[in-house]
């Protein structure tokens, strides 16, 4: 294509976001997507990697140059464990635009290896899986920075070290990206990680513990009763008193228990998907806690007829005081409605293959399409653990999902899929620094309700630290995963949104990120003088 300048790029962006201001325009038909070739295996002296390759593969990305002049940085939203297309809003709305505009910034958007069509090998066997490892993404990154030249604007001095780049990821990317500060701090000038779990772990039983802790608690102890309750018949293994359970539910054509205990946790799930936006809110969570906690029958024509077998399970699973009071029982009746209609009644195949996790016959499929669950799925097999069990739950407490919901059970996929039949490889991950990652100009922005809060360096049990412009350490009150990331349009904030703990950390982000790139100025202006003085 003919070669443009950064102010024509910057133009013909800003004209087509300048639809998208007012229509809200699908941001992939603003952003086109590009591709760089690079190396499939980084490391051809480690023999993890073995047979070794020489062959590239390609990297897809998309940028904004609407705001960017010379001399800013370039800002990479790292993709993470989904496909690149799904974080551009951010580079629309989000905190990648607010940075970019910050800072006169070019926004980027990379996609991860093995996600979307930044497909490395010809199929996702476990043989071909060996490159999906984090060392190698990390890589990729790495490299990227360094030989990218973005289309227009081949005549900016856009690479890295020359140009400061500054890398914001969410999650398992907010992770990622202190990883990329610390292990190549000359190529990365600074990085913000937002919910990023730098803590592996395997049985990571805590992920329930923020929303005990923070959810509504009328919906919470009704949700302990509940489970305690199931807990109590599924593992008294009875089995007609299992079967009547079942049978209310609608499941019993549901072979395994553990299937049946898993499907009966989706409400509470739904919690990580909340956001402070009502368009990206997920309202699962809200519609669960609403049936569980109201004392009237929300679904009456497919629950009041099971009013005297929910009698009966309450009373064999240990609540016999609770088998007669017409609260308890109509709000296990609006349990039931809630999962048969959100669940059951969608299935039009067997139950089995709808709601079952051991299912080793879906686990032996391998071709690239498959990447949607077999990437991810690989990588927390392999190193990353984050098997959210019930069974690791203290006993002395009250779990939020059944007990019943083990190693095994989350641990299947590994074996039939993969065939990886030991622990996670955690120490691959956490000889980056875990729970007490630091490093200058490296920032972490974590919610206080959210569920992988104990992976971050925000968890209770994580070195205590203090928040500085040098390295920002930021907990969100009442946020969840990662809220910062999203944004609104000028023409849709309002007095309450974002809330005031979103906009409060949006701003500090542009504040620190600003004073960094301060000194990234000042650091050019000695360097020159220093060799000015050599010359002399």
């Amino acid at each position: 294509m003919q070669s443009l300048t950064y102010a024509q790029v910057a133009d013909d962006q800003t004209r087509r976001l300048g639809v998208a201001q007012r229509d809200d325009t699908d941001p992939s038909l603003l952003y086109p997507a590009y591709n760089l070739s690079v190396p499939i295996d980084h490391f051809h002296n480690e023999s993890r990697y073995a047979s070794h390759t020489s062959e590239t593969f390609n990297l897809r990305y998309w940028f904004d140059a609407t705001h960017y002049r010379t001399g800013g940085p370039v800002i990479v939203l790292e993709g993470g464990e989904t496909g690149g297309d799904d974080r551009l809003p951010f580079l629309q709305k989000g905190i990648l635009y607010q940075l970019a505009k910050a800072t006169h910034g070019l926004g980027v958007v990379l996609e991860h290896r093995y996600y979307g069509t930044s497909l490395p090998t010809e199929d996702l066997s476990t043989e071909n899986l060996r490159f999906l490892t984090t060392e190698q993404a990390l890589a990729d990154v790495a490299y990227f920075a360094k030989n990218v030249k973005f289309p227009g604007l081949e005549n900016c001095t856009l690479n890295a070290p020359d140009a400061a780049w500054i890398a914001y990821g969410g999650s398992y990317a907010g992770a990622f990206v202190a990883f990329l500060r610390t292990q190549y701090p000359d190529v990365f000038y600074g990085a913000i990680s937002s919910s990023g779990v730098t803590e592996a772990i395997y049985d990571y039983w805590e992920y329930y513990v923020p929303i005990i802790e923070h959810g509504p608690q009328d919906c919470i102890k009704t949700t302990q009763t509940f489970i305690s309750t199931i807990d109590n018949i599924l593992l008294g293994d009875r089995s007609s008193a299992i079967a009547e359970l079942k049978s209310a539910f609608g499941l019993q054509n549901l072979t395994h228990n553990q299937d049946f205990a898993y499907l009966l946790s989706s409400g509470v799930m739904g919690w990580q998907s909340r956001n402070w936006d009502p368009a990206v809110n997920n309202p699962s969570f809200d519609q669960y806690c609403g049936n569980v906690t109201s004392d009237s029958l929300i679904y009456p024509n497919t629950s009041s007829s099971l009013a005297q077998t929910v009698q009966n399970i309450l009373s064999v699973g240990g609540f016999d005081d609770y088998g007669s009071n017409s609260t308890l029982v109509n709000r296990m009746l609006n349990y039931i409605g809630y999962i048969k209609t959100n669940s059951v009644d969608g299935c039009t195949d067997s139950q089995d293959s709808c709601f079952s996790n051991l299912n080793a016959t879906f686990y032996s499929q391998d071709d690239l399409s498959q990447w949607v669950w077999r990437s991810w799925a690989y990588q927390y097999c392999d190193e990353w653990g984050y098997l959210l069990t019930g069974s690791g739950y203290p006993e002395d407490g009250q779990p939020i999902i059944s007990r019943t919901l083990d190693i095994p059970y989350f641990s299947y996929i590994c074996e039939a899929a993969f065939g990886i039949n030991r622990t996670s490889n955690v120490d691959t991950i956490n000889k980056y620094g875990g729970f007490g990652i630091s490093y200058p100009r490296l920032a972490f922005i974590d919610g206080q309700a959210d569920p992988w809060r104990e992976a971050t360096p925000h968890a209770e049990v994580a070195p205590k630290r203090n928040s500085s412009f040098e390295e920002p350490f930021i907990e969100m009150e009442g946020a969840v995963h990662h809220w910062d990331e999203n944004g609104l349009f000028p023409n849709e904030t309002k007095p309450d949104l974002p809330p005031k703990p979103i906009s409060d950390t949006q701003r500090k982000e542009r504040q620190f990120v600003k004073e960094w790139m301060m000194e990234w100025r000042l650091r050019k202006v000695m360097k020159g003088r220093d060799a000015e003085q050599v010359e002399l």
